[in-house]
């Protein structure tokens, strides 16, 4: 098949949108399909045999200079002005600009491709792709309602205004997610939210777990690093629960010597390192950022925990990432989680969410007895051996495409 794969911003090393593209189109192109990424900024890193079109935004958020005002003669015609109208307005306009910019490429270039699949945007641009008689599929990793009901019980007065006309796009969404043929989403969590927020019909949803290269995210030959903890936090947001985990280490380090390393670049002077500071652990939690694979697989396998201490997730690549390296893992019992991690305590430990001393007294446990880090490790790396691998995520995602090429064939 000839695919056309849809992604509004593919920053390669931290956030899903970026992985998921990489590896997904990888997969594809092994099983001999022809893919082409379409992305705006930031640009993703790509495998040999997968093609790029650029599809410039006025890179509004770009990490050196987020929120930025462009130069006159950077407005390119009525699209940067509505990107720009927007964003000076505190929304986000990405997920539309974007999707209408990479319909105007499409629908002159639909005699190239066999299927379209959008990576997240759901914006009115695939309307557009729709009208015009073109396959399409979109993922929906999960409905981000739940990011911004989360943000909205943490704001108070008027950052609440704030929030709510930051997260305007999901009008849009919800409109357009129930009209796409065929949606892709990661866990069955996911697919309920996804059917009790956006309305999409269950027979229109197909579940397709995310993946991890086994021979990468591998147990660590050298030993691990004495009461070290690491974590992922890929957005300085109250939905990773890290200001949850940050209270738990505090506690920790009064009992026993700990480390945080957190994989994260928080925001200047923001939340994370407000709390930091006032916890007075700041010796003690270190952050990186930009990571490769590779990077992010040694880091992993030096820690004696990893965590994923999120208020809800819709499938938690790291907690996969961490058990494939053989890392004993303590995670929320949050959104998918349970489902991807597994619910006997086997593969890992769950705690409640948002609950530090539960939190604390689990990593804390799980510190005094290295046999149980053990059998944990063990298991989680089998769970995933046996589950999640991105050549089974690629086949089943070509079977929905071969769906979606079958019901635009019968005017479905």
């Amino acid at each position: 098949m000839r695919i056309a794969l849809l992604s509004y911003r593919s920053k390669p090393h931290s956030g899903g949108q970026g992985i998921y593209v990489r590896h997904l189109s990888r997969g594809l192109a092994e099983l001999g399909h022809r893919v082409e990424v379409f992305s705006g900024q930031p640009y993703p890193e790509l495998d040999d045999g997968v093609g790029l079109t650029r599809v410039p935004s006025l890179d509004l958020y770009r990490e050196s200079d987020p929120f930025r005002t462009p130069s006159p003669r950077e407005i390119r015609g009525p699209l940067d002005l509505a990107e720009l109208g927007i964003m000076w307005t505190a929304g986000f306009p990405e997920p539309l600009t974007f999707s209408l910019r990479a319909a105007r490429i499409l629908r002159a270039r639909a005699h190239e491709f066999d299927v379209v699949h959008d990576n997240q945007s759901l914006g009115y641009g695939l309307l557009m792709l729709r009208r015009a008689g073109i396959p399409l599929v979109a993922t929906v990793h999960h409905p981000i309602t739940h990011d911004r009901r989360v943000e909205l019980d943490a704001a108070t007065g008027w950052r609440r205004l704030g929030v709510r006309r930051w997260y305007g796009f999901l009008r849009m969404q919800r409109r357009v997610a129930p009209r796409v043929p065929r949606v892709l989403t990661v866990s069955r969590s996911s697919a309920e939210d996804i059917v009790s927020e956006f309305g999409v019909p269950r027979g229109n949803l197909r579940v397709v777990p995310l993946g991890v290269d086994p021979e990468v995210f591998r147990p660590p030959e050298r030993p691990r690093t004495p009461g070290r903890i690491v974590a992922m936090a890929s957005a300085d947001t109250p939905m990773k629960g890290i200001d949850t985990l940050l209270e738990a280490v505090a506690k920790l380090r009064t009992e026993r010597s700990v480390e945080l390393v957190l994989v994260a670049k928080p925001v200047k002077g923001g939340a994370t390192e407000r709390l930091i500071d006032e916890l007075g652990i700041g010796d003690i939690v270190h952050t990186v950022h930009g990571l490769s694979d590779e990077g992010l697989a040694e880091l992993f396998g030096s820690a004696e925990i990893a965590c994923v201490p999120s208020l809800y997730e819709g499938f938690s690549l790291p907690t996969v990432e961490a058990m494939a390296c053989g890392t004993p893992l303590v995670a929320s019992r949050a959104g998918a989680i349970p489902e991807v991690v597994g619910t006997d305590g086997t593969t890992a430990e769950l705690v409640p969410p948002a609950d530090a001393q539960a939190l604390a007294g689990r990593l804390g446990a799980l510190f005094d007895d290295p046999a149980r880090r053990g059998a944990l490790g063990a298991a989680g790396r089998e769970r995933v051996l046996e589950r999640y691998s991105w050549a089974s995520v690629a086949a089943a995602t070509a079977e929905c495409y071969a769906e979606a090429i079958e019901s635009s064939r019968k005017g479905q």
